[in-house]
């Protein structure tokens, strides 16, 4: 594996643990590129206003790296996110329900910084879990 990707791969692993899990919402200034384009989130605001979404909605997510490759510039990421649905979310209240649910992301990173973003993730699962009613 060339340096390169395995920097690659290192910088992702990194903002998925410092923005993602720990909830550094600052930190993307550190990790994204000035040029960010934001596929999912429309932009690095948006992204930055999604995330504490999230976290407000489950304060408990974690997120784990399943598979994580490289190719040149390009990092793919499958990972898995559990957490306790303690707020709003989607104008869901909050339930208690567990979530356990599959998302994959598709990175771009140059000269260090990440570029590109883009995700998916399983929301069929995750509004099944969420309205599970036991």
């Amino acid at each position: 594996m060339s340096t390169t990707v395995q920097t690659n791969l290192d910088t992702v692993r990194a903002f998925i643990e410092r923005f993602w899990n720990e909830g550094d919402l600052d930190c993307a200034d550190q990790f994204l590129a000035e040029d960010y384009t934001e596929l999912s989130y429309q932009s690095k605001e948006g992204l930055k206003q999604f995330a504490a979404k999230l976290l407000e909605a489950f304060p408990d997510k974690l997120y784990t790296v399943e598979h994580i490759i490289g190719e040149g510039d390009i990092v793919l990421v499958r990972m898995n996110v559990k957490g306790k649905h303690g707020g709003m979310f989607f104008g869901r209240a909050a339930t208690g329900n567990e979530i356990d649910v599959t998302l994959y992301r598709r990175y771009r990173v140059a000269d260090g910084k990440i570029t590109e973003h883009r995700g998916w993730i399983d929301m069929a699962t995750m509004w099944h879990q969420l309205n599970k009613t036991d």
